[in-house]
């Protein structure tokens, strides 16, 4: 079908697309433009799932064994401990379950489209039938496409297809019938990538009704996979379930022989086995990484992947490029080569308003042909827009659409009087050869109303040189000596050692009448024009974050397509590269096989020119090494290297979709400060966990022990089945959601980055959670044996002091939890909504114990300021005496050193 005809079957018009209204109805007729997925689980579900574990299925059968024995006040009392603890898992899960759902939305594609004679910027979800579709290199495409016009366009479609080589687009008619997808040349299909070029395109297709959508009706969503983290929690659990099971049927066993009623001794071993076994764990993991990655994306990092996070905390060597990333992606032409002059520009940012001057002296820039054939160029050689978002009186008004370089030509050929109107009025563009980062140039075929054609180019100074064999010099044609080479090399060296971005203008004249069609073998022969010098000044926070990243371990290594003294200079002045460190080049990358440079990568800083085979070769080099990478990088080129890597980072505002499909991270604000605080916050997510696992396995073992020591003893049951669950539902929940969520420690950045392998209980922490969990079973049993004293008519005032004394040392052992160092080593107070949750759960201690009406359900009774007293004095003991052998060890440590 031709062009028109489809326009005609849309309803749309190729110049100024669809009005707001047809939209709305379309969109009301079609729905949104994306893929079925998968129900989430609903919050019914949700909740019906919590009744479904083992442990509380038998504690609901042995509940109801006890009630038809006539305990139907403890029977009560469970079930409702039970619920209540059913739907502190269903708020947790449902509250997981919305942020991961928040969080994959944040990442969603965007597109460009003319509607109403406007070009916008709108979420891809967005488009309908008929929609006007710009399309440009590194773009995923958003919908399914009848191609209108193309320039050098070429589309990945192996996602698709299965094809594994670009596939060149044109918008010529095809006749036949029943071709294969890969056959369909002025198609664009959604999914699809757009590797080079450029092009435009009608929607005839959305969501469920494009041809991905067709596949996605015979497909099955994919579960959530879990994460490493979460996997080895799980194995971890497991283990944790047969030991507890087992001792848990040892004090049943010695509880049934010391005289006690084996229906009472059940319930307590099934009571004491679901408070000792963590079934929680990969549940509270699912929720701190949630909220954790939802503190990322306040500090402008977004993640893709949850298993990124925990590998976030392993990185030892950052990758970064460097436009955009260590620098602001603000480029300014501030110096320019025409013949032989060398002009200053002056400005702000991206409004167009400045001076050329020579020497401190006004520039007529109409008055130097040179000058004005190099705006020229800058301007008609450009695929970027200069927007004003306001009466452009403020530099803030204005923003580039596009490549920031080409941003910046633009805006200096407007403040040469080269602007849109002076383009429409005297040039008309007839074709391009885009910008490739192989070739390191573009070009145009534009003509005049002067009937007359040229190839005008831009690009690397070092090959537009090459390429060119006379220049225009006073306006005046000559023939390129190898002097005048040689100097305007040095010229470009000079400028380059000042950490400008240089870029070469060259042009030929063209037959007229010689069609739209480009090839590189016309970049040949070419008049050299001049030379831009624009620079892109280093992010002020960035060099303290490289900082931080050295002190934390981490090596910061510059990877940039970039001139190497450019790089040399920006690398030098955010402290990257030391006095005698290494540089590389492309060229002398090539020279080196891979094994040669993983041997020799740990002493390079800095790699410039490279291509986007040289990152991907420079990942693996330092994964060959035993390195985690994080790879930094935002368009189509870059796409290998950040999926090779171990952590992917994408530039969120400049960055492509390609890059972004590839990425574990998105950098909202394209900061290499947020890479450093994304790194910060996955590790202290990985401690976090570590102390909740510290803290809840700790309190497990106290548990069991204090019923396991006791029947060894010949004593009664220390603890009713209900002050066990209760224990398990106050105490244990509350303090370890909150020690989810603390705050890092102050050395978080100061030690050097964990083993990617390494096992939980590392680094001392499962003699912590042995050693501690052992003092609170010992001094909660001798708690109970201080108020027993061998007296029966004392069980329930016993019983009652064990409970609180067990609370009471947990409660408090969980800010010892807080630091791998010593209870002593962080502020007490620090983490609010710890201290909230341990005094909300004391609050509710004292009113079990207290409340004459709650005294029967959890078999207690009222205590004393004494009975507190020796409460607290023995619940504090344990925290106290590690915390005293923590400072001396810290101390033995700083001297030994």
């Amino acid at each position: 079908m031709k062009e028109d005809e489809v326009l005609q079957l849309v309803k749309s018009d190729r110049k100024s697309g669809l009005q707001t209204k047809a939209v709305t109805n379309r969109l009301e007729e079609v729905g949104l433009n994306q893929l079925q997925q998968q129900q989430g689980t609903s919050a019914f579900s949700l909740l019906l799932q919590q009744f479904r574990d083992v442990m509380v299925i038998i504690l609901l059968v042995a509940t109801l064994i006890s009630g038809l024995l006539g305990e139907y006040m403890d029977g009560l009392a469970i079930i409702a401990i039970i619920i209540l603890n059913a739907f502190l898992g269903f708020f947790q899960e449902y509250r997981a379950e919305r942020s991961l759902k928040v969080l994959s939305q944040l990442a969603a594609p965007q597109s460009h489209v003319i509607r109403e004679g406007r070009r916008l910027l709108i979420p891809a979800e967005q488009l309908v039938p008929g929609d006007i579709v710009l399309l440009h290199d590194g773009d995923r495409v958003p919908a399914d496409l009848r191609l209108l016009e193309t320039h050098s366009l070429h589309i990945d479609e192996a996602t698709l297809t299965g094809e594994s080589l670009p596939v060149r687009k044109s918008t010529d008619a095809i006749m036949k019938s029943n071709l294969s997808l890969g056959d369909q040349e002025n198609m664009a299909f959604m999914g699809t990538s757009v590797t080079r070029g450029r092009g435009v395109g009608v929607v005839i297709g959305t969501g469920m009704d494009t041809e991905i959508g067709q596949i996605a009706h015979l497909l099955q969503s994919a579960e959530r996979a879990s994460t490493p983290l979460q996997i080895r929690l799980e194995q971890l659990g497991k283990l944790l379930i047969v030991l507890a099971i087992f001792l848990t049927m040892v004090v049943v066993g010695l509880g049934v022989l010391n005289g006690e009623p084996l229906y009472q001794m059940l319930l307590a071993g099934v009571s004491l086995a679901v408070a000792a076994i963590p079934e929680g764990l990969p549940a509270i993991v699912t929720i701190v990484l949630a909220l954790g990655v939802q503190r990322m994306i306040r500090r402008r990092a977004i993640v893709r992947k949850l298993p990124s996070v925990e590998t976030l905390g392993c990185t030892t060597v950052i990758c970064s490029d460097k436009t955009g990333t260590l620098t602001q992606n603000k480029m300014e032409v501030v110096q320019l080569l025409s013949g032989r002059r060398r002009i200053d520009v002056s400005g702000n940012g991206y409004q167009p308003v400045g001076a050329f001057t020579e020497n401190s002296t006004p520039v007529n820039v109409a008055k130097i042909l040179e000058l004005q054939r190099l705006l020229e160029i800058a301007a008609l050689c450009n695929q970027a827009q200069l927007l004003c978002n306001g009466d452009g009186s403020h530099p803030a008004h204005w923003r580039v659409d596009g490549d920031p370089t080409e941003g910046a030509l633009l805006v200096m050929a407007n403040k040469g009087g080269v602007d849109a109107a002076y383009l429409e009025k005297n040039w008309r563009l007839m074709g391009e050869l885009p910008f490739d980062s192989e070739r390191k140039r573009m070009s145009v075929l534009v003509e005049n109303g002067k009937d007359e054609a040229f190839l005008f180019c831009k690009g690397a100074p070092d090959l537009i040189i090459q390429r060119c064999e006379w220049q225009l010099l006073d306006g005046r044609l000559e023939r390129l000596s190898a002097g005048e080479r040689a100097r305007i090399l040095a010229v470009n060296e000079e400028m380059a050692r000042s950490a400008l971005r240089n870029l070469a203008f060259a042009y030929r004249p063209m037959p007229l009448g010689g069609g739209n069609k480009l090839d590189e073998h016309m970049e040949e022969g070419l008049i050299f024009v001049g030379m831009t010098g624009m620079i892109d000044p280093p992010r002020p926070e960035v060099a303290q974050s490289i900082k931080k990243c050295h002190e934390a371990g981490i090596r910061t290594v510059m990877i940039t397509g970039d001139h190497l003294l450019t790089a040399v200079a920006i690398a030098t002045q955010l402290g990257m590269l030391p006095p005698k460190g290494k540089v590389l080049d492309g060229s002398q990358l090539d020279q080196l096989n891979d094994d040669e440079l993983a041997d020799q990568i740990e002493e390079i800083q800095l790699f410039a020119r490279v291509s986007p085979q040289h990152k991907l070769r420079i990942v693996k080099a330092f994964q060959a090494n035993g390195h985690v990478v994080a790879m930094t990088g935002d368009g189509v080129n870059d796409a290998p290297a950040i999926k090779q890597a171990d952590i992917g980072v994408a530039m969120g505002k400049g960055g492509t979709d390609v890059a972004k499909e590839a990425s574990d991270l998105i950098l909202a604000d394209d900061n290499f400060a947020t890479i450093e605080a994304a790194i910060e916050e996955g590790r202290n997510i990985y401690d976090n966990i570590r102390k909740f696992i510290r803290y809840l396995l700790a309190s497990n073992v106290g548990e069991i022990l204090v019923m396991f020591l006791a029947m060894l003893a010949g004593f009664p049951l220390p603890l009713v089945p209900i002050q066990i669950l209760w224990i398990n539902l106050v105490t244990d929940g509350l303090p370890a959601l909150a020690l989810g969520v603390d705050q890092p420690e102050e050395e978080t950045m100061l030690r050097p980055p964990r083993h990617h392998g390494e096992n939980f209980f590392s680094r001392g922490l499962g003699s912590k959670i042995v050693s501690r969990g052992l003092a609170i079973g010992i001094v909660s049993i001798l708690a109970f044996n201080w108020a027993y004293k061998g007296n029966m008519e004392q069980l329930a005032y016993a019983q009652t002091v064990t409970f609180a004394t067990l609370v009471v040392a947990q409660l408090i052992h969980v800010f010892d939890c807080r630091s791998e160092r010593s209870v002593f080593a962080r502020p007490l107070l620090q983490n609010r909504l710890l201290v909230g949750a341990v005094l909300l759960s004391f609050f509710m201690l004292v009113c079990v114990i207290e409340i004459e009406a709650l005294q029967p359900i959890f078999h207690t009774v009222s205590l004393t300021l004494r009975d507190w007293t020796v409460i607290g004095m023995l619940a504090v003991m344990p925290t106290i005496l590690f915390g005293m052998g923590g400072l001396l060890q810290q101390r033995q440590l700083r001297m030994a050193r």
